[in-house]
């Protein structure tokens, strides 16, 4: 009778297949969220954008977050339910992915300005959905590993998110080959694909809600109250943690989306991979080089969530002391190539993100054991100046590696400590409300420098913007077509990132491939005016970032100060974030 009155959640193997299907909202809608961001260069020589109009597209994302949607859908879904709510809000997801990849395609219009506006509306639409299906990820984990493997899964979760979000930086600009539409076309059908792993997991989950329905175990849910903001508008740790939300995440989410683009244009990485920078799998380079990322997230979970399952110390160590092997193994058998895709930029701006996977569960157990939450607020907001202020005032590329190491740990640092930390300060029964506040004002912060560091790049880099705007005018009244127009911006992008005598071959390189294709479609005496054209061309400038990156140390300045007034109202109000979790100032 005992087997026959237990729920689908009680069979290990089914807990972990609906978290398996469940994940894949938040995988696909992290790829589609960052994908773009190791495809700014190539948007620029494929379809013309400024820097501007890069941030405007990801800014505007945030739009309906920063006017309450996040709150609305946190209504809905207690009012309705994780199924309801992760269909409808998945469904927005998906609407919004599939008119970004029409539009980038030409679908509403192939001028310039039709295709931004209507990708525009695609990720504003996008964006709607985009917070309340992680929520929702989040929720249906609890429901299905509550009294389990919680922390495990909510922690495979987050990082299949993060995976998602190294993957799409990593990989778009193996996806696309030089043409947007290609890119954006796979980032919307992860999505679409999700959606329909989620509507299978929702069958399984009507049943577990009959299940338990029977045994009498319903879930209780808190509704959001805005009545309960003033509460929390009058509790100055709450307004600190609040503040320090959004000037941290402001500082680090931009930077991502643009980091690629720094490294190409400040440190001289490369836009695409060489033959040789590819790994191949059933002969897909696609194929091959994901996998390379799939096997780091799942090394980063063996290495710092599984251990915590291990009770026994010797075990534990001899696990370590395998997986540590062949993660070695795993690192010799594809040394070369990665040495070459830690001179790629979109590959190792992917780094950050996928960093997090391992250090974000060390840090969390640090913060339940040790404590000292605020403390390492302060060390996290340190690392992130130094980081910022490593890729914006100096030029040497280990300082650049260094920076972008710091930048990973600041990243994992602080939300492993400010997260648990708002439930200290925060009653159980307004943690809805509180995090929806948070959610919501954390996006102004995003919408606004998301757009406004694109819109500085171009502040900054007048003569830039206005050569290549001159030599893409130049290049539309030749008539040429879409296809060249592309290959000749992208062969004018490599040789101006070039120095030396390398230069000097890849412009030898470029301007045969350039001439071949234009001897395809065109007469030789066009063929010889736009070659005398291009070799007429002075040497563009790659795009200095120095100032909009400073701006970025100053929200690191600002989130000290913040972390230091959090922890100075905490030594007031008692709240003992200094202390280890389960653990009060009565205690002491």
């Amino acid at each position: 009778m005992d087997t026959i009155k237990k729920s689908l959640r009680h069979t290990p193997a089914m807990r972990w297949l609906m978290l398996l299907l469940i994940s894949g909202l938040t995988f696909g809608t992290y790829w589609f969220q960052d994908f773009f961001g190791g495809l700014k260069t190539i948007m620029e020589n494929d379809m013309g954008f400024t820097s501007e109009e890069f941030g405007r597209l990801i800014g505007l994302t945030t739009i309906a977050n920063m006017f309450g949607m996040i709150i609305v859908g946190g209504i809905i879904l207690d009012k309705w339910g994780v199924r309801m709510a992760g269909i409808v809000f998945g469904g927005i997801a998906t609407l919004g992915a599939s008119i970004t990849a029409l539009a980038s395609a030409g679908f509403f219009g192939e001028d310039h300005s039709t295709m931004l506006n209507m990708m525009i509306l695609g990720r504003i639409l996008f964006g709607s959905g985009l917070e309340v299906v992680c929520v929702v990820a989040t929720r249906t984990a609890v429901k299905w590993f509550k009294g389990y493997e919680l922390a495990l899964a909510m922690a495979l979760n987050m990082g299949l998110g993060r995976l998602g979000s190294a993957m799409g930086i990593a990989l778009a600009p193996d996806i696309a080959n030089g043409s947007v539409p290609s890119a954006v076309t796979f980032a919307a059908t992860l999505i679409g694909i999700a959606l329909i792993m989620f509507l299978i997991y929702s069958v399984f989950d009507i049943k577990l809600d009959r299940q338990e329905k029977v045994e009498g175990a319903e879930e209780d849910g808190e509704d959001f109250k805005f009545s309960d903001l003033v509460k929390l508008i009058t509790n100055k740790s709450f307004l600190f943690i609040a503040l320090l939300c959004v000037a941290f995440y402001s500082a680090v989410f931009p930077f991502i989306q643009y980091a690629p683009d720094i490294l190409i244009n400040k440190f001289e990485f490369s836009i695409l991979l060489p033959e040789n920078g590819n790994i191949e799998l059933f002969g897909s380079t696609s194929l091959g080089n994901a996998s390379v990322f799939v096997a780091l997230y799942i090394f980063a979970i063996a290495f710092a969530a599984i251990p915590k399952q291990i009770k026994n110390i010797n075990t534990r160590r001899i696990y370590m002391a395998v997986i540590a092997l062949l993660f070695a193994a795993f690192l010799a058998s594809i040394w070369d190539v990665m040495g070459i895709w830690l001179q790629n930029g979109s590959k190792t701006a992917a780094l950050i993100p996928l960093g997090t996977i391992i250090f974000t569960p060390i840090f969390g157990s640090y913060v339940d054991s040790k404590g000292k939450a605020a403390s390492l607020m302060i060390l996290g907001a340190l690392l992130l100046i130094f980081a910022h202020v490593s890729m914006s005032l100096f030029n040497y590329d280990w300082l650049a590696y260094l920076g972008l190491i710091s930048l990973g740990i600041a990243f994992s640092l602080v939300p492993a400590a400010m997260w648990p930390s708002v439930a200290k300060i925060v009653a159980e029964n307004r943690l809805g409300t509180a995090y929806a506040s948070m959610f919501t004002i954390q996006n102004w912060g995003l919408g606004l420098f998301f757009w406004g560091i694109g819109a500085m790049v171009d502040w900054f880099n007048p003569k830039i913007v206005a050569a290549k705007q001159a030599i893409a005018d130049q290049l539309h009244a030749f008539n040429l077509k879409d296809n060249t127009i592309t290959t000749i911006r992208n062969g004018l992008q490599d040789i101006g990132l070039a120095s030396g005598q390398e230069r000097e071959v890849i412009q030898e390189m470029r301007f045969d491939e350039i001439s071949t294709q234009l001897a395809a479609n065109n007469s030789p005496e066009k063929v010889d005016e736009v070659m005398n054209y291009l070799s007429s061309l002075g040497e563009i400038p790659a795009y200095d970032y120095t100032y909009p990156i400073l701006a970025l140390v100053g929200l690191g300045v600002i989130s000290i100060y913040l972390a230091f007034q959090l922890k100075k109202a905490d030594a007031k109000q008692r709240y003992g974030l200094e202390l280890p979790s389960g653990q009060t100032p009565d205690d002491e």
